[in-house]
């Protein structure tokens, strides 16, 4: 069984969309702090430290809903 890929890569494979997704993927893929290891909560707290704007903490939730409907 191949084991899923990571959130934060699959995030990554959306640079190119033109939509809030896209903009977040871009945001993370030059982020070189980004905690790719945590799960969505460091990573929305992690966002919240930075004060980040709450459409972007809520882009970040809904794609990691839409990434859990794929690996899931």
């Amino acid at each position: 069984m191949t084991r899923p890929q990571s959130f934060t890569v699959w995030l990554k494979s959306h640079v190119k969309d033109r939509n809030a997704i896209g903009d977040l993927a871009r945001d993370v893929a030059s982020d070189p702090n980004w905690p790719s290891r945590k799960q969505l909560d460091g990573q929305r707290e992690y966002l919240e430290n930075l004060g980040a704007m709450p459409q972007a903490v809520e882009t970040l939730e809904r794609a990691w809903d839409l990434y859990r409907a794929q690996v899931d």
